[in-house]
């Protein structure tokens, strides 16, 4: 791929911005380690010697009876009988950094839950006696992949009606002004405690009613980008040659309007993420039970006796947030012309 002298400036400037550089690589790592987070939070083995075999319960359901159970359920390898099975057969169990999954519930606490931090449960356990650094990573990654799905769809739909809207101006123009001022009066809350009444919220049904309003967020910049671009001389240039405006508009427009939307595109990532966390947190969001940064927070507000909880919610809420308003600042920065001249 070659790399225009514009774009190489421009990586230069972001490089040169140390605190967004840096910001961009830690979220990348964090992002990454949720992405396998059956395999550092896991209440099953990576990896089971018995009888001479090996089995890889973190990616394969086991019955009991293989490892010399009574029963054809599913292994529960934290239950003594079955590790003294395996130990009796030569046997051994490879676990992850942490052996809780998500939903694991801790029934060896020495205290009554929610207990505080100990070398067993790392950051301590919820009010149902559950592993809280492990909630915190799948949480993290429902967090990350529901606010970059939401990012990019919203994107595209936004995206694509801006450049209609601007690109054609007139009475499309007018229409879509006016349609945008009644779309963003509706009560987006009373319409999502609507949908939770009605049917039980999910990670797709979230999406769905979020994208409804979220779309518009870009609307107006790639709009005033498109009003200014329709009238310069190449599109006009295009036009006389018959070129059709769908062309026009995805071939020489576009790339034009996409310099100041990149530019928006990591904030719309925060608030998506703020926005799932939210309504985890108000108890309309995720379905009870699923790991979640606003449900981290929301025990915290009901268990003020165990501070560790609303503590690591802010923390986690407050350190993604701001490694992306950093990103934010530095891709602002690397397409601001005024630092990108030669």
């Amino acid at each position: 791929m070659r790399i225009t002298p514009v774009t190489g400036r421009r990586l230069r400037s972001f490089r040169a911005n140390r605190r967004g550089f840096w910001s961009l690589w830690l979220f990348l790592v964090i992002f990454v380690v949720t992405l396998f987070a059956e395999f550092v939070a896991n209440d099953r083995p990576l990896l089971v010697r018995y009888q001479g075999d090996l089995y890889f319960p973190v990616v394969q359901d086991y019955p009991e009876t293989t490892f010399g159970g009574d029963f054809l359920s599913f292994t529960d390898y934290r239950d003594p009988y079955i590790q003294e099975q395996i130990t009796q057969a030569g046997g051994w169990m490879l676990w992850p950094p942490i052996r809780y999954s998500y939903q694991t519930i801790n029934y060896e606490l020495e205290e009554p839950a929610p207990s505080p931090p100990t070398s067993e449960n790392w950051l301590g356990t919820d009010d149902q006696g559950r592993d809280v650094l492990a909630r915190l990573i799948y949480g993290l990654r429902i967090s990350i992949l529901f606010g970059l799905a939401l990012t990019v769809v919203s994107s595209v739909i936004g995206i694509a009606a801006g450049a209609v809207q601007g690109y054609f101006g007139g009475w499309v123009d007018l229409f879509f002004q006016r349609f945008l001022e009644i779309w963003g009066g509706l009560p987006q809350l009373f319409i999502l405690i609507i949908v939770s009444s009605i049917i039980v919220p999910g990670f797709w049904t979230l999406l769905g009613v979020l994208v409804l309003f979220s779309w518009t967020q870009l609307v107006g910049v790639v709009r005033a980008e498109f009003l200014r671009a329709r009238n310069f001389d190449y599109v006009r240039a295009a036009r006389a040659l018959g070129m059709s405006d769908g062309k026009i508009i995805l071939k020489h427009v576009l790339p034009n309007a996409m310099v100041a939307t990149l530019t928006f595109t990591p904030f719309i990532l925060n608030g998506s993420i703020v926005a799932l966390t939210a309504l985890d947190f108000l108890g309309l969001g995720l379905p009870p039970g699923s790991a979640s940064l606003g449900d981290l927070l929301r025990q915290g507000k009901e268990n003020l006796q165990a501070p560790w909880l609303g503590i690591t919610g802010f923390v986690a809420v407050a350190l993604i947030l701001s490694l992306l308003v950093f990103v934010g600042e530095a891709v602002r920065d690397a397409f601001d012309p005024r630092k990108t001249k030669a």
